[in-house]
């Protein structure tokens, strides 16, 4: 492919990549590419090729070439070929989390967990995909009906920006185990991380074709892979607005569609909480990876008595975020992935502040923060709940507090959205809590906790925040289709 120069002792060397297609690393036939950008400092990171039609239909059929010998493998000649790919990431998960780094500007701390993380995906799925049985149907005397587990075929894989590199490895390590071979379409801010990854990937010598990557933007390559008419389904995370276009081009061939889509996920700060507790959870996910999380907070609705008290904790926690390059140590928070997305944040900003809402805590910048894509810790309190700032998703290190009082129909608020990803609630009454679980509409809900296992399946069909799951059995089970076949044995 093209040998990586990039290390935390030597100097950055502009990066030329190439796409895999069947095993190749390929230029666009068009010849054409685009540049990445380095979001800590501003500087054009890598060269990428610009996938075209041709390139894309060479990639399908590279996968679907590939499908007849991969889907016919046992589970276990499967899992161990995966197995192989956690292993070499491992091995290479140093140069792997310096791309992250780089590219996304996520802190080397981080970078290397995700990497790790990533591993795990694949050697969870390797070991669970076995687990995946089919299912006897009771029927009358002298005849049998079963379900049994089939792939699907060729997956279209888009790659969302925020996490890259793990949601590559949720993706990619589902449908491989499952027996379906993929087209992977990077974010086109990430390119050279997740052409990277598919690097690493191929050195556990997967069969050619398995895995294929075409890079470019979503409304030219992504709808050209999704509107294939040899693509059998499509697994995609990104904003609701994109998820539905997918979900339309998708409809041309009706194919299946696994996704996780936008979410404006509240929290619900109760009268009896543990302030700090929820503090140190919730300020976390805040402030961790800039905000840039599918599952993060994105409006807290905190009860009078105890909203002063919230505030100031919550101020005490983002005063003691280190703002800085992700390549140092001591680095919580790097700049978020883009100009365009520094942009946005900064847009909601404004935007509460001119509907009255008061900026209650800001981090300053310093000289650091202003050449990249830099968006510091902020708190923004007196908002209320029809304001934008809380009704759309902000996706940035912006905590959006919402006071609410006893009058106020809590569960009808935290409802009050189109979207339904999850819900963080926190209240040392585990009882009242669980009390108002039932009327929540969202598929998922944490009680004085944020955690995601490979073994939970994360996602959900609620509104618009998307279709399926991802992850544990459930998310494998996705990219499975369920045959039916039934005999009479008796003739």
């Amino acid at each position: 492919m093209y040998v990586f120069l990039l290390n935390r002792e030597a100097s950055f060397k502009m990066q030329e990549c190439k796409m895999l297609i069947g095993g190749k690393w390929v230029d666009a036939e068009s010849g054409e590419t685009f540049i990445t950008v380095n979001p800590t400092t501003g500087e054009n990171l890598a060269r990428v090729p610009l996938a075209g039609d041709a390139d894309i239909d060479k990639a399908v059929k590279a996968a679907r070439a590939a499908f007849p010998a991969w889907s016919k493998l046992k589970l276990s000649e499967r899992g161990a070929m995966l197995k192989r790919v956690a292993a070499v990431v491992r091995e290479n998960a140093h140069d792997l989390a310096l791309c992250d780094v780089h590219e996304h500007g996520t802190p080397y701390k981080d970078a290397f967990g995700i990497v790790m993380g990533a591993a795990d995906k694949f050697e969870y799925n390797a070991a669970i995909a076995q687990a995946l049985m089919g299912t006897h149907i009771p029927m009358e005397s002298g005849k049998l009906s079963y379900f049994k587990r089939e792939p699907f075929g060729v997956a279209a894989l888009i790659i969302p920006w925020n996490l890259p590199v793990i949601m590559m490895a949720v993706k990619a390590s589902a449908v491989l185990a499952t027996g379906n071979t993929c087209v992977i379409k990077p974010p086109s801010i990430n390119s050279m991380t997740v052409l990277k990854f598919a690097e690493i990937i191929m050195k556990a010598e997967l069969p050619d074709g398995v895995i294929n990557v075409v890079a470019g933007p979503g409304g030219s390559v992504g709808k050209s892979l999704v509107s294939h008419p040899d693509v059998d389904i499509v697994g995609f995370t990104g904003s609701s607005e994109t998820g539905k276009e997918v979900l339309g081009y998708a409809a041309g061939t009706v194919k299946k569609c696994v996704v996780e889509l936008g979410g404006n996920n509240p929290a619900l700060i109760m009268e009896d909480a543990d302030l700090d507790a929820a503090v140190k959870v919730l300020g976390f996910r805040q402030y961790n990876n800039c905000g840039q999380h599918c599952s993060g907070p994105g409006r807290y609705y905190v009860h009078e008595k105890v909203y002063d008290a919230f505030l100031e904790k919550f101020a005490a926690f983002a005063k003691g975020v280190k703002v800085g390059d992700p390549e140092e140590k001591d680095t919580f928070m790097g700049p978020v992935a883009s100009s365009s997305h520094q942009a946005e944040v900064e847009r909601y900003i404004k935007s509460a502040l001119d509907d009255g809402a008061t900026l209650y805590y800001a981090q300053e910048k310093k000289d650091i923060h202003k050449k990249g894509c830099f968006v510091m810790p902020t708190i923004i309190s007196n908002v209320k709940h029809d304001m934008v700032i809380a009704r759309e998703e902000v996706f940035g290190p912006v905590a959006v507090i919402i006071k609410y009082t006893d009058s106020d129909d809590l569960v009808a608020l935290a409802n009050d959205s189109p979207y339904g990803l999850c819900v963080h609630l926190w209240s040392n009454n585990i009882k009242n809590g669980l009390r108002i679980v039932d009327d929540l509409r969202a598929g998922s809900i944490f009680i004085n906790c944020q955690t995601l296992s490979n073994e939970q399946s994360w996602g959900t069909s609620v509104k618009e925040s998307g279709l399926g799951k991802e992850g544990g059995l459930a998310g494998l089970a996705e990219f499975t289709e369920l045959k039916m076949v039934t005999i009479d044995y008796m003739i």
